[in-house]
């Protein structure tokens, strides 16, 4: 898979995301439902604490990935569900840090909401990945 970054300006990169991305040679897409912050039995976790929801969905993303034999660094596109987007920022680190350790910055929409699927989540991850 060759994954080539479109970034007309610049100012994203510094975010952690690509404008768009051109992807070519893949033979497999997977996409991920919606994660939020949930235990294996489906019970919402770390209720309030936007970091720690942020990274429990990260690594409910990353499971499913591994369920398909892909990583972080095969997702190409990230949509963010958030509750309180003006809380999600100051947390944001979270998030790109462990895009950055994959060595990806895909492309990403982030959407303030009124109310996720589960209450009292914050937030929710929607991933595409190719291989």
């Amino acid at each position: 898979m060759e994954r080539t970054a479109v970034n007309p300006v610049a100012w994203s990169t510094a975010l952690g995301f690509n404008q768009g991305e051109v992807v070519s040679g893949h033979t497999r897409t997977l996409y991920v439902s919606g994660q939020t912050a949930t235990d294996a039995a489906g019970e919402p976790q770390h209720d309030g604490d936007m970091a720690a929801q942020l990274s429990l969905s990260v690594d409910n993303v990353e499971a499913v990935l591994a369920g398909a034999d892909m990583s972080l660094a095969n997702v190409v596109r990230l949509n963010v569900y958030t509750t309180d987007v003006d809380l999600l920022f100051p947390h944001y680190g979270v998030l790109v840090s462990r895009l950055a350790a994959a060595g990806v910055a895909p492309a990403t929409t982030m959407l303030g909401v009124t109310r996720l699927a589960v209450p009292g989540q914050l937030v929710e991850l929607e991933a595409t990945a190719v291989a």
